[in-house]
């Protein structure tokens, strides 16, 4: 566990990106409108991003991803566990 809490994975897509975005929100007990709000975006952005459009503004998702306690963690390929290459 790092200091961030449980890693949950590896995003490969913006679809798969989207999923979690749902879900945290969705955890959160927000509503699209509500978290959108909080997060200082468009309702309709948000629900892009839910939706796994992969053309949206990096900086905008980074701020959305922060707000709502995901926060990005980039790993060095060359600290991978052997096992993950398999």
């Amino acid at each position: 566990m790092l200091p961030y809490g449980n890693v949950l994975g590896r995003i490969t897509s913006a679809a798969e990106l989207g999923r979690r975005v749902r879900t945290r929100r969705r955890q959160l007990g927000l509503s699209q409108q509500r978290c959108a709000d909080l997060c200082g975006v468009g309702r309709r952005f948000l629900s892009e991003l839910e939706n796994g459009k992969p053309t949206l503004a990096l900086g905008l998702v980074l701020q959305v991803l922060g707000e709502i306690g995901l926060p990005v963690l980039l790993a060095d390929p060359d600290d991978a566990d052997p096992e993950d290459a398999a």
